[in-house]
């Protein structure tokens, strides 16, 4: 070999290294939450409320739920039955680096209407096990225990929603295409992402400017390695496909975290009954915020035709 190929060969295999090496560092960067982060989150989560949301969750007679997963882990809820009693149930799905209490506004509003509200921490979130964040894709069996959890502590004839926000979106969804039992009437999905492959390449492009193209097809075999399961292959439009319950999607038309094309291709997906409801302005989870009147009447009448 010549000294130039020799030179050369020894230049792709250091640039060989150090892209997976940045690979390695940017997966665990995305997938990774320490304690302290996990705390952070709850502090993120509960700040972001107004104060009189938060006084009339904490006025609340939560019951803690808790959840143990096949892999190990103890997830935990709380619950908040109705002022009256009801067969109606929401359980809502925080976002990423938040906890339970960023769906205090929207327990707040279903409790009102008199469902009875379950608020897990997603698992490696919140005061719920675990280290490793999957955006929604793990958690969609998580929200299958929940779902059954719901109906051996409240009966066989309970009507179950799921309402998910981003990550939480994403894992409702995803839920949505696995063999739900006939308690739950419908998902709402406010801010979903349809491929966890390009939400990983978005995130890196505009959190970490980094090459995208270069390190999410290496962090995709290196999930395979540590969890089996391809970011690739995890595909929130997929399972979509296969959903049998009414689907509301909602989103932000100016969403600078989730793209509003998201929204097409989910809505696209969908084979079954299903709404959407693109908000013009309004910015990542903030459609309700935007128009709270509008929001309310939008999701009181897509639930009327299913509950």
């Amino acid at each position: 070999m010549s000294k130039w190929l020799k030179i050369s060969a020894a230049t792709i295999a250091t640039g060989l290294t150090a892209a997976v090496a940045v690979s390695v560092a940017a997966y665990h960067g995305m997938t990774h939450i320490s304690d302290s982060e996990k705390e952070k989150g709850h502090h993120k989560a509960v700040a972001e409320n107004t104060a009189t949301d938060n006084v009339w969750y904490l006025k609340q007679p939560i019951q803690e739920w808790r959840q143990a997963t096949p892999d190990g882990l103890t997830l935990r809820a709380s619950y908040i039955p109705a002022a009256q009693k009801s067969q109606r149930v929401v359980i809502l799905a925080h976002g990423i680096n938040h906890a339970r209490e960023q769906m205090i506004p929207y327990a707040r509003l279903f409790h009102d209407h008199g469902f009875n509200v379950l608020m897990p921490d997603a698992r490696a979130q919140g005061e719920s096990d675990g280290h490793r964040i999957g955006f929604g894709w793990p958690d969609r069996k998580d929200y299958l225990g929940w779902v059954n959890k719901v109906i051996d502590e409240l009966g066989a004839d309970v009507k179950i929603v799921l309402m998910g926000f981003s990550m939480g979106a994403a894992t409702v969804l995803a839920a949505a295409g696995e063999h739900l039992p006939q308690n739950v009437k419908a998902v709402v999905a406010d801010s979903g992402f349809a491929s966890i492959y390009q939400m990983a390449k978005t995130t890196l492009r505009r959190d970490y400017h980094l090459p995208a193209n270069i390190i999410v097809p290496i962090a995709d075999w290196l999930s395979r390695w540590r969890t089996g399961s391809r970011l690739s292959q995890e595909r929130v439009d997929e399972q979509l496909k296969r959903a049998m319950v009414p689907v509301l999607i909602i989103h932000g038309e100016d969403d600078q975290v989730v793209p509003v094309k998201h929204a097409k291709v989910l809505y696209d997906a969908i084979r079954g009954p299903k709404q959407s409801y693109i908000v013009p302005h309004a910015k990542h989870i903030q459609a309700y915020a935007h128009d709270p009147e509008r929001y309310q009447q939008v999701l009181a009448d897509f639930l009327a035709q299913y509950l």
